[in-house]
């Protein structure tokens, strides 16, 4: 293929990596304000990667990072319904039917914010660790939800994204999907 006569490099595998998003950093290249972005997180020599959606500022866990612009859009499309999975730490009084609620979606301040799968893991005292599967993705979305149930939100992590989780890395770590994790998450794909 060749462009104004100059030949086009051929398009490159799909590479898919997992990184484990530090808090307080931007899922940016650079900020305005000079806060730490992803990209000074990450290693050297990596090629150029795109963050598969976003994880806001203090939330902390699993951003998958691709070379491959069209990937990348299929993935975070709510219409996929590739499931992720959140884990948040959060303080308040909520119980297991209040949660089970969100399954029907819920509209806060005009902004209707569909199914969320939610089982309350463990309790101690005031604080609760709640385990939230949803498909959509919208910005702020699990803190949002858990603020409409009366709860304050002190720690999230995003645990998984579809059939790929977080097991083994910690903050600040990444290492590459292989092909059959790549073919089981395009396969996710509705």
């Amino acid at each position: 293929v060749t462009v104004d006569g100059k030949a086009v490099r051929q398009a490159q595998a799909t590479r898919l990596f997992r990184f484990y998003k530090p808090q307080g950093t931007i899922t940016a290249e650079r900020d305005p304000k000079g806060r730490p972005t992803i990209y000074d997180k990450l290693p050297k020599g990596l090629p150029r990667l795109m963050p598969v959606g976003r994880l806001d500022f203090m939330t902390e866990g699993l951003l998958l990072l691709t070379n491959d612009g069209e990937f990348k859009r299929q993935l975070e499309l709510p219409k996929s319904g590739v499931v992720r999975r959140y884990r948040a730490r959060a303080f308040g009084d909520v119980t297991q039917e209040q949660l089970e609620s969100l399954s029907e979606g819920v509209t806060i301040e005009g902004i209707r914010y569909g199914s969320i799968d939610a089982n309350l893991e463990r309790r101690t005292g005031r604080n609760c660790w709640i385990e939230l599967n949803l498909a959509e993705g919208k910005n702020r979305e699990v803190r949002r939800v858990l603020a409409f149930l009366g709860l304050q939100v002190s720690r999230l992590i995003r645990t998984a994204y579809g059939p790929v989780d977080l097991s083994g890395l910690e903050p600040g770590q990444v290492d590459e999907i292989g092909r059959g994790e790549i073919d089981a998450l395009r396969s996710a794909i509705k």
